[in-house]
């Protein structure tokens, strides 16, 4: 754990002009510390030794007052620009978070603790203030006092300032002894907050279906047991910081006590005078005194140090691939997947095994298979979530790994199985896409997703709260619509929809007359769709004999595709 991290300053710019403020700052308050102890020293020896009146040091009395206010302005300073510079950095570095994990995209994610990483925003930016507001202001008073006093002590008294400079670099060195403890209890401290917070978060989320299965009470034990461990890993932490504070403590007042006894003798023995001798004794602690306080500081900002490791763990994670090549006209470029395989997590089979087809402009292509055969997998590798392991996906002449991802995604509409809502609005939730959208364009997508009875303005709670799953799936293809795709890629839209508000879905969306791939098990899906490619191997279910229906209508049903007269159905063929 370095004192100041050089990520930092490559991350939140806002750093650099702070820290060449504070060492302006830090520099000017050592040489006003050097003006008030020589001027306080040099008005008590001529009281008491040359028995000066008031009238005779009344000037050098007004210069000390205004060395001293001049003093605590620049404190006040240094906070003010401090805090400022705090809330800066925190915003820039929590932008820069957000917009990298948001890069990453939600393949990164689903192996991240979404408890976690939300405390790592929220709380692990927010604990910097101590490191910026006190710490580092600290650390720079630590580096440019204590060179000023030692130049003013050898040429005041060369005895003093060779045992400050002997005692002063045990300082740091005891300070980085006692880090590495306490760098190691902050790191455990920061990893149980970071569990308690994502538990904490499953465990609400979760709260309905542990109430229904009577279990809610039973997770009040492992949220205690969670709690526990924080708790002792936070007072761990305090208990270093004690004993670490003890130390220094220990170790500057005996500095200190050295220079004092050894300046005493030599005054009553007549060696060194009076002034000069009030002189070191008033600048030998201050030469002490911002190590020690960067000791105390660092303890209050080792949260914030620890937090800044893990944002920079997540902004130094490689960003997949981007290419820069425009994106062809969707309205004439034929989509070809071509042979894409991909694995997911070192599994033995592949989550989508040499998957070959093509979807021409204008079509609406189904994608079907058994469950877990890739179909959302394969959505995932066209939006640019993924990249395959082998093979690759073709737009016109293009690779898809070569085009402007984000020009890309601009021109596709998306309806996941699982649509997120967020809290606000049903326009809210259509517009989350196009901010920009009209009220009237909102409106007319609401329409053709058969979703007209929901006024723009109806409440939405998070996650689709106060709507039915048919509604929110139906806000969900609105939203989709309202961006006016070229290309739009359905995962099971119409579930959750009745009969008939499937079929006007179905026919808006034939009516639209965009490229669409769709992932569908219905029938209807199927029926509405131009071809139908299938995924994986298809087993037809097994019909009881008491339910089989006249005709092999039952096996008609089962396989997708053959009531088309379509056979020879093969893994990633297009039927």
């Amino acid at each position: 754990m370095r004192p100041l991290d050089p990520r930092l300053l490559r991350y939140a710019r806002a750093t650099v002009p702070y820290l060449a403020g504070c060492a302006g700052i830090g520099t000017a308050t050592g040489v006003l510390l050097l003006l008030q102890a020589g001027l306080l020293a040099d008005v008590v020896s001529r009281a008491f030794l040359g028995g000066a009146g008031p009238a005779d040091v009344r000037w050098t009395l007004v210069l000390l007052a205004a060395v001293t206010f001049a003093r605590a302005a620049l404190g006040w300073l240094q906070e003010t620009v401090a805090y400022e510079a705090a809330a800066r950095v925190k915003s820039t570095l929590r932008r820069r978070l957000l917009a990298h994990v948001v890069a990453l995209g939600p393949t990164w994610l689903t192996g991240q603790r979404s408890g976690a990483l939300t405390a790592l925003a929220v709380r692990g930016v927010d604990a910097l203030d101590a490191y910026f507001a006190r710490y580092l202001p600290q650390l720079v008073l630590a580096v440019t006092v204590p060179v000023l006093v030692l130049a003013r002590l050898l040429g005041a008294d060369p005895v003093s300032a060779v045992i400050v400079a002997v005692t002063l670099p045990l300082v740091p060195v005891f300070m980085a002894l006692v880090g590495l403890t306490t760098q190691r209890r902050s790191a455990r401290r920061w990893r149980a907050l970071a569990v308690l917070a994502h538990h904490f978060a499953d465990v609400v989320v979760g709260l309905p279906t542990l109430r229904v299965f009577g279990r809610a009470r039973a997770q009040a034990a492992a949220v205690r047991r969670v709690t526990e461990t924080y708790r002792r890993e936070s007072l761990g932490a305090l208990r270093s910081a004690f004993l670490s504070a003890l130390v220094l403590e220990l170790l500057t007042t005996l500095s200190v006590a050295l220079v004092a006894v050894g300046v005493g003798l030599r005054v009553v023995e007549g060696r060194l005078d009076l002034a000069t001798g009030l002189l070191v004794l008033l600048l030998a602690p201050e030469a002490y005194l911002p190590l020690r306080r960067v000791g105390a500081h660092f303890h209050a900002s080792v949260d914030g140090l620890a937090a800044a490791e893990q944002v920079f763990a997540v902004l130094e994670t490689p960003l997949p691939a981007r290419g820069t090549r425009p994106v062809p006209d969707l309205r004439t470029a034929v989509l070809r997947v071509e042979g894409v395989t991909v694995r997911v997590d070192d599994r033995a089979a592949p989550a989508v095994d040499g998957a070959s087809f093509e979807v021409r402009p204008g079509e609406i292509v189904a994608l079907t298979g058994p469950s877990g055969c890739g179909k959302s997998t394969l959505l995932s590798v066209l939006l640019g979530f993924r990249t395959p392991d082998s093979g690759r996906v073709r737009l016109g002449d293009a690779d898809l790994g070569d085009l402007d991802i984000e020009a890309w995604r601009g021109r596709v509409g998306w309806v996941p199985q699982r649509p997120s809502l967020v809290a606000g609005t049903v326009a809210d939730n259509v517009r989350l896409g196009v901010p920009s959208a009209a009220d009237a364009d909102v409106l007319a997508a609401l329409r053709e997703a058969r979703a007209a009875e929901l006024a723009p303005e109806v409440p939405v709670g998070d996650g689709g709260g106060r709507l039915s799953a048919g509604q929110a799936r139906r806000v969900a293809i609105a939203r989709a619509l309202v961006r006016r795709p070229d290309l739009l890629l359905l995962d099971e839209p119409t579930a959750g929809l009745d009969a008939g508000t499937e079929a006007a879905v179905l026919h808006a969306l034939r009516r639209r007359g965009v490229t669409t791939l769709v992932v569908a098990h219905r029938p209807a899906v199927l029926d509405a769709a131009d071809r139908t490619v299938t995924l994986g191997t298809l087993v037809p279910p097994v019909v009881p004999l008491h339910m089989a229906l006249p005709g092999d209508l039952a096996l008609d049903m089962a396989l997708p595709g053959a009531n088309r007269g379509e056979s020879g159905i093969r893994p990633g063929s297009a039927m």
